[in-house]
């Protein structure tokens, strides 16, 4: 049987594709690699900087130390974590009433959720400042220049998108599942404790992941509520790092970005398989 005459233009088309990736490829690295080299450079600054430096070195690592990073990126993961575990216990029991009960005002406060969520917090930040600012005369530990106030103001504008999302994952978990453990004797709230949400845990993590990376990189809003130097977040303390030092310090802000950059990576790694699971089991009914 003779063999099948590749054609020159099937050839071409197969070249043109994989031109396409690599440079899409390589679109995608180059940032990555230009901050990674530059954390590395001696010169500290952006004039020399270069993906591979000459004589590179871990100064700015440690000068990145120095200057309070450890104390951004714990105050980060603290912010970020509650921030996203709460949103994820909120937006888990909304979810799981809009998937399972009928009441009246259900298909209003599904629409409500999402109409919310076309409004950006940035529009409020004025409103955000002057509520914080007047909490804090009677309860200080929520008002402005807290983590505790800035984990509410994020909480307020997570819920929404997030509700849709985990609601169309707890359609695809069966019924049965909960009737059986009813008629078994437990009560609907032991039902959802113990048969829903480990059936959930992929949809947890991508939310909770999801939330976690937005908070985590969030800087208008941090900026506007915190102004003391041991309260900032990694991307509010690397912003003050460089704010008037651009010139001088850009070696020591990417050797921050790097470690910051290094903990999401982390995170994705530990949870990749529930996300892939989350992510594809959420987007089709079964």
């Amino acid at each position: 049987m003779a063999s099948r005459r590749v054609r020159p233009g099937r050839i071409a088309r197969r070249g043109l594709r994989h031109l396409l990736a690599w440079i899409a490829v390589a679109f995608a690295l180059f940032p990555a690699l230009f901050v990674l080299g530059t954390s590395f450079n001696p010169m500290n600054n952006i004039a020399t900087t270069r993906i591979v430096p000459r004589n590179p070195t871990l100064a700015n690592y440690l000068a990145v130390f120095e200057k309070g990073l450890g104390v951004w990126l714990l105050n980060t993961v603290k912010v970020a974590g509650i921030a996203a575990s709460v949103s994820v216990a909120f937006c888990a029991l909304g979810a799981y009433a809009f998937s399972r009960f009928r009441f009246r005002g259900r298909r209003a406060g599904l629409l409500a959720l999402m109409l919310v969520q076309t409004f950006p917090q940035t529009l409020a930040l004025v409103a955000i400042f002057l509520i914080l600012h007047h909490i804090g005369f009677y309860a200080p530990w929520i008002g402005l220049n807290t983590h505790w106030g800035l984990i509410i103001v994020y909480l307020g504008g997570s819920i929404g998108f997030n509700t849709w999302l985990m609601k169309g994952f707890f359609d695809s978990i069966p019924r049965s599942l909960e009737e059986s453990a009813l008629v078994d004797g437990a009560t609907p709230f032991q039902a959802f404790r113990w048969v829903v949400l480990p059936l959930a845990r992929p949809i947890l993590a991508v939310i909770f992941v999801i939330q976690f990376i937005t908070l985590y990189s969030e800087y208008l809003i941090a900026n506007v509520i915190l102004k003391g130097k041991e309260m900032y977040t990694l991307s509010v303390g690397l912003y003050n790092l460089i704010a008037e030092h651009y010139s001088d310090r850009w070696g020591e802000f990417a050797a921050g970005a790097v470690i910051g950059a290094a903990m999401i990576l982390i995170l994705f790694y530990a949870l990749q398989s529930q996300i892939i699971s989350g992510l594809i089991r959420g987007a089709v009914k079964e």
